[in-house]
């Protein structure tokens, strides 16, 4: 593995940990990752799939099963949240409640 391909796969993994709570499923797809980008194959809370392509130059749609690339010229966002947000009504109320708990309970630890 070489350098670059290794950075993206701690990059994908990151990914993968910050988001799956919010997701039916997400993980590396088997599309041969490289020094520019890797892919993540994903299916939304509406049970909707994707392949995203995660590369320098942000998120975006490559496929609408996993494993695929059959979407040429799909929208970039710089995070896989605003992604997700577009793409995911489901993801956006899971996010929005896992963080108001999250700023509840700092609240009642600094009680």
């Amino acid at each position: 593995m070489e350098d670059g391909e290794g950075r993206w796969i701690v990059e994908a993994e990151g990914v993968v940990r910050d988001v799956k709570d919010h997701v039916q499923e997400i993980h590396v797809a088997n599309i041969k990752s490289c020094n520019w980008f890797i892919y993540l194959n994903v299916t939304t809370a509406e049970s909707e799939k994707f392949c995203i392509e995660l590369s320098a130059s942000g998120f975006r749609i490559v496929g609408k099963e996993y494993d695929t690339r059959s979407i040429e010229n799909g929208q970039y966002f710089e995070t896989p949240y605003a992604l997700l947000d577009h793409i995911s009504g489901k993801y956006r109320g899971s996010f929005g409640n896992a963080l108001i708990s999250k700023l509840s309970n700092l609240k009642d630890d600094s009680d």
